[in-house]
């Protein structure tokens, strides 16, 4: 009987809820017919400054997500940022309407999303509720957080983001990986750059080149990012990490040599989704995109929040 005693007081202390302290709290908000998003805001309700975050390129999600892919990589970062005292918006790309309203994916542009950020931006500034609004685009975010911050935002980060056209992304990632079809991907992209399209693509490369998105990237490539971000006349902050292996460390560089009195962070060991991959692990690398539990990379929230912080001096 006392053993029985013993273990049924054992089993009531192990029941007793542990109660865990909130550190933020989340509101979803309805923009316009293409922006619906999260606001998350600190525990405490307050917040000094507002980050908004703008999604890399593809059918990406406000939490970094795409329809096989999951890692969460914005979610955590707006959660990291509320246990700082720092609020956030992020939110679903127009490109996530296509198929669910009228969007047709032969009529996006690049400039959508430039006019997405511009309306999240005039949002925020109407309200005056927050002293500091901080863009920060990730990869192709980040250019479209450059067009859009000049004039309505505090401040400006870049979050691997490129240094070079998205032209010349395209052909040396092409290059790279196939280094004979290089040339083609080159002369198809320079037609499209002219003339608006072109018919001259390898089939292998259909995916990247069919016609309905040709109208996109004719768009997109108009833009030089080390030109745009030379023209903010805010504070910026550039990172980048050694382990990307989409964005090289050498488009931060590209970026700080436009923008001499911008601040530049290179993360060691952090990837494109923002997580430590020690060494050369190109699995590991890989699998970390669809890995939603992995932690972000430990300095990358605090090189973010000491830049706000210095801005709220």
């Amino acid at each position: 009987m006392l053993k029985i005693t013993i273990i049924g007081l054992f089993l009531l202390f192990n029941i007793q809820p542990t109660m865990a302290q909130e550190t933020f709290t989340e509101e979803e908000l309805t923009i316009n017919n293409f922006v619906d998003g999260t606001l998350t805001i600190p525990a405490e309700g307050t917040a000094s400054s507002l980050v908004i975050l703008i999604q890399g390129s593809g059918p990406t999600d406000r939490n970094s997500n795409q329809p096989m892919m999951k890692n969460d990589a914005l979610k955590k970062m707006a959660h990291r940022l509320a246990e700082e005292g720092i609020a956030s918006f992020r939110y679903d790309k127009r490109i996530m309407k296509i198929g669910q309203s009228e969007l047709k994916e032969k009529d996006l542009r690049f400039t959508n999303f430039v006019e997405d950020a511009n309306t999240v931006l005039d949002y925020f500034r109407k309200n005056e509720e927050y002293a500091k609004i901080i863009v920060a685009g990730h990869s192709q975010g980040s250019l479209v957080g450059m067009l859009a911050a000049n004039d309505k935002a505090d401040a400006f980060i870049s979050l691997a983001g490129a240094g070079r056209s998205i032209d010349d992304i395209i052909t040396e990632q092409i290059g790279n990986q196939l280094p004979e079809l290089k040339e083609g991907t080159r002369a198809a992209l320079d037609e499209i750059k002219q003339k608006g399209s072109t018919t001259s693509y390898h089939p292998f490369l259909e995916s990247m080149f069919r016609s309905d998105v040709q109208p996109f990237l004719a768009s997109w490539i108009q833009f030089d990012p080390a030109l745009e971000v030379a023209k903010l006349e805010i504070p910026v902050l550039i990172i980048n990490g050694t382990s990307d292996v989409q964005m090289k460390t050498k488009e931060a560089e590209l970026l700080k040599e436009a923008k001499p009195d911008s601040e530049m962070v290179i993360i060691d060991n952090m990837n494109h989704v923002f997580r430590e991959i020690q060494g050369n692990d190109q699995l590991a690398n890989s699998k970390s995109y669809n890995e939603p539990n992995r932690p972000l990379h430990p300095e990358l929230i605090p090189i973010m929040t000491d830049f706000i912080r210095n801005l709220e001096k």
